[in-house]
């Protein structure tokens, strides 16, 4: 028998549903308003199961009874437990159950889990001691390596709030980020220290800490609602912003994570990630290592070491979005490399070429998710047999359909004038959930979310009749032409087959007669792509077709993979005169600049 509680003390007195002394202190540091947003969520249920009951003349009496029950334990259950998040034991019991094993493995060498704790057990205790408080932001600068893993790690036992920073960003970028998040500290390597030589930025040297022993009770819980990490958003857009989340969020996260893995990690497990430390790759090392798995760390991608990996079965699941799925199927040509388990796919659109390029090297494993940097992944997931269904049976016409809701998420698509959209109806994309961020910090202050709690992702995108999502582009890339808006990826995935296999962006630079007009940057095109591409867009329709194409060495990506589009269009301004008009062309200028 079934019996549906009503859940309304949960909603009432989580932690993450109001204000509290922590946040707000947060808040004052950050500037902006105190209130962490009220997660205002829909009443719901707790369901649960009772394989026997007696039956009584009063059931309504005792079902009113048992109701109270539940709640008042659901209630004191939840004022205990998510007032503070373990992490200290957590990793303890990591550290002590798989202490011989190789926790992570980079070109220079190899660590094992008790050296690796030791190690951040003792950044955490140079912290405390040099007076870092709970919440206090700290930035870790780090290439990929075995010493980014341990200062992660040291700056999570210590309390402090881990603010990883790209090193592929520019200094002005960094300086950005530093400023934004008010670290007065910078966990970094020696050879990369020389970069903070300025005033009022204290470096901390991961390879002077040392080691030190680490006891279970060494590091007690954390609040909750302390500021836990700062992840700043690639920034394709405009200016880099930090999402700030807490502690409870990051727990969830990483509970949800490894949870929703294909293959739960294993001391057997072996992972291989290229790209930076500083966004998803510092998730998915935590989630394996929670299983005593082996993180192999490479920093960038070089196909010609890790092809050979693959064929050697030394790893048997990687992670790599389209930029590297494409290096690496370039480079194994005609050759296949089978044994990989999943290859893990996300940050950008999967074009249907480069599926099905890369189902050719490594057979049917490539797995799709969307996430953002304002809520850990995975937001949607499109298991390995299900992308390959999708690809297979909608070929070239394949859009970005990225999967079904993962857990704990929830996703609404509201259209432009304020509506839930309908299935197959597109508009913007937004996401609401337990470990969402609790607002962004800006150079101007905190800014909480909503008071729904729901995140405007700036993604646009459609629920199909299965309830898989589906992406169509950025609010702030679509392209106005002519009184029409255009899909820089509806456009893209048309023309991308003509040219294949390089890759390609459509983009729309100003026009005083058409608003915008499209064009087309190709990387690296091969012999006769002008013609092909030009021939593949007629088949548009008129307002979606490109006015002008151009050749690129290489496309400008920001640090996570991701092509910069504004930075394709500063090019072209340099480098392009447009002749305006009802037939717009470019025209190149006397003097050019240096690509993008």
């Amino acid at each position: 028998m079934q019996f549906s509680v009503p859940a309304t003390s949960r909603t009432q007195h989580h932690p993450a549903f109001g204000p509290s002394q922590p946040r707000a202190e947060i808040a004052a540091r950050f500037g902006g308003d105190c209130q962490w947003s009220r997660l205002n969520r829909p009443t719901g249920c707790v369901q649960f199961s009772i394989s026997s009951l007696v039956v009584l003349d009063d059931c309504q009496s005792a079902y009113n009874g048992l109701t109270d029950t539940v709640n008042e334990t659901f209630h004191q259950r939840e004022a205990l437990f998510l007032k503070s998040v373990p992490w200290g034991s957590d990793l303890w019991a990591v550290a002590n159950r798989h202490a011989d094993r190789v926790a992570v493995r980079d070109l220079a060498g190899e660590i094992r889990y008790a050296e690796l704790f030791r190690k951040a057990a003792a950044l955490a205790q140079a912290l405390r001691q040099s007076g870092v408080a709970t919440g206090e932001p700290v930035a870790t600068f780090f290439r990929n390596g075995i010493a980014a893993v341990y200062a992660h790690y040291g700056v999570m036992l210590s309390g402090a709030a881990d603010v990883p920073i790209n090193p592929a960003l520019s200094g002005a970028d960094v300086r950005t980020c530093l400023e934004i998040a008010k670290a007065r500290r910078v966990v970094t390597s020696r050879h990369l220290a020389p970069l903070f030589a300025r005033e009022g930025i204290e470096v901390v040297c991961a390879e002077d800490v040392g080691e030190a022993d680490f006891a279970r009770d060494d590091f007690p819980p954390l609040p909750a609602d302390a500021l836990a990490r700062v992840v700043f958003t690639s920034g394709t857009t405009g200016l880099p912003k930090g999402a700030a989340h807490d502690q409870e969020a990051r727990w969830i996260a990483n509970i949800l994570l490894r949870a929703s893995l294909p293959h739960a990690p294993r001391p057997a497990s072996r992972v291989l990630l290229m790209t930076p430390f500083a966004h998803g790759s510092s998730l998915m090392t935590m989630a394996y290592h929670g299983g005593g798995a082996t993180v192999t760390l490479h920093d960038g991608v070089d196909a010609q070491i890790v092809l050979p990996l693959i064929a050697r079965g030394e790893v048997d699941e990687i992670f790599a979005p389209p930029t590297v799925l494409s290096k690496l199927v370039d480079a194994a040509g005609e050759k296949s490399y089978p044994g990989l388990k999943t290859i893990f796919c996300g940050t950008a659109v999967l074009p249907p070429t480069l599926y099905q390029r890369a189902r050719r090297v490594f057979g049917a494993v490539v797995r799709v998710t969307y996430g953002k940097s304002e809520v850990f992944n995975p937001i949607t997931v499109l298991e390995a047999h299900e992308t390959d269904a999708w690809y297979t049976e909608n070929e070239m016409d394949a859009d970005a359909c990225v999967g079904w809701t993962a857990p704990g998420v929830e996703i609404m698509v509201r259209t432009e004038d304020g509506r839930t959209a309908a299935p197959g109806e597109p508009g913007e994309v937004l996401i609401r959930a337990r470990h969402l961020m609790r607002g962004y910090l800006r150079t101007d202050g905190f800014e909480p979310l909503p008071a729904d709690g729901f995140h405007d992702t700036g993604d646009l995108g459609y629920f199909d009749r299965h309830g898989r999502l589906h992406l169509t582009g950025r609010i702030a890339e679509m392209i106005k032409t002519g009184g029409y808006k255009v899909s820089p990826e509806e456009v893209e995935r048309a023309l991308a087959p003509a040219v294949a296999p390089s890759t390609i962006a459509a983009l729309g630079i100003p026009s005083e007669y058409w608003g915008q007009i499209i064009i087309v940057a190709v990387e690296r095109p091969r012999p006769g792509w002008l013609e092909r591409i030009e021939q593949a867009a007629r088949a548009l329709t008129g307002y979606k077709r490109p006015r002008a194409f151009i050749a690129l060495d290489d496309l400008p990506r920001n640090g996570i993979g991701k092509i910069r589009r504004a930075s394709i269009r500063d090019y072209v301004n340099e480098n392009y005169r447009l002749a305006d008009g009802p037939h717009p062309r470019l025209e190149p200028r006397a003097h050019p600049v240096a690509g993008p």
